[in-house]
């Protein structure tokens, strides 16, 4: 095992990223820190450092306990790298995503200007978060809520 290691590497090896690349071009976009800071994909990381790596909408964390040699299988991961991330940001990937479909009618063909300017006057009418009362000005009230 090396004492240090290029952090894209790492990133790779502890299948944070699919590819080396994928992972030199998160350190290039601001995407990787390291201890607070932004850093580069040539970064030389040793056992013991933290680091936040943003994928989507998710702030994920580690800290390294060792620096891998090679790309490690799935199981081996949680021995080089323990995940800190905070279970707020795991939440995300299980947020509702509702869709809002139109019908219609087979056959129709393509929409007309008209219903086209329709479609999208709806979907500006259409506010998900209002109809199933996510957004609540009472923060104090901890009750469930009634969403009949």
């Amino acid at each position: 095992m090396a004492e240090t290691d290029r952090i894209d590497k790492v990133l790779w090896a502890l299948r944070v990223y699919k590819t080396r690349t994928e992972a030199t071009d998160a350190c290039k976009g601001g995407k990787v820190k390291i201890d607070g800071s932004n850093v580069k994909p040539s970064r030389m990381v040793r056992a013991g450092e933290t680091i936040s790596v943003h994928k989507g909408i998710i702030q994920y964390t580690y800290k390294l306990k060792q620096i891998p040699s090679h790309r490690l299988g799935a199981k081996l991961v949680p021995d080089f790298a323990e995940n800190l991330t905070p279970q707020e940001e795991l939440d995300k990937l299980r947020a509702p995503v509702e869709t809002f479909f139109l019908r219609r009618e087979r056959g129709t063909g393509r929409p007309t200007k008209k219903e086209r300017r329709e479609m999208e006057d709806a979907w500006d009418k259409f506010d998900i978060a209002a109809d199933f009362g996510l957004y609540n000005d009472d923060d104090d009230s901890d009750d469930e809520e009634d969403y009949t």
